[in-house]
């Protein structure tokens, strides 16, 4: 996915610092182990006996996350497909946001998330 170009500045929320950082984690394992989690090998086969998410489960995005251009991921948030495996399941998105919202609004996503907690003690 061409998301950035090399040109373009790092956002204010994210320093030359924070780009070393990531850089030499990802010397250090590669790509390999965030490359692996669910969304991401849709290829692989998992036996989960039960898919079903009961217990309450807040999602928070940013409405400017590039996640939703991956195939089928806003159609299956919007339109409510997604609480077929999560029925108690909150969505909250912040207009501004991006895929990194906790990084761009912490203050905005701990209010969000202490709210969440407070409702479902």
């Amino acid at each position: 996915m061409d998301l950035v170009t090399p040109s373009a500045p790092l956002p204010p929320w994210f320093s030359d610092e924070d780009l070393e950082v990531y850089g030499s984690l990802y010397e250090n394992s590669g790509f390999q182990t965030a490359l692996q989690v669910p969304y991401r090998s849709t290829t692989e086969t998992y036996d989960i006996l039960d898919p079903i998410l009961r217990q309450p489960a807040l999602l928070i995005m940013g409405r400017k996350d590039y996640f939703f251009k991956f195939p089928g991921i806003q159609e299956n948030i919007e339109s409510g497909k997604v609480k077929e495996f999560a029925p108690d399941l909150t969505i909250i998105y912040v207009p501004e946001g991006t895929h990194f919202v906790h990084e761009q609004f912490p203050e905005v996503v701990n209010e969000l998330i202490l709210d969440f907690l407070a409702d479902h003690p």
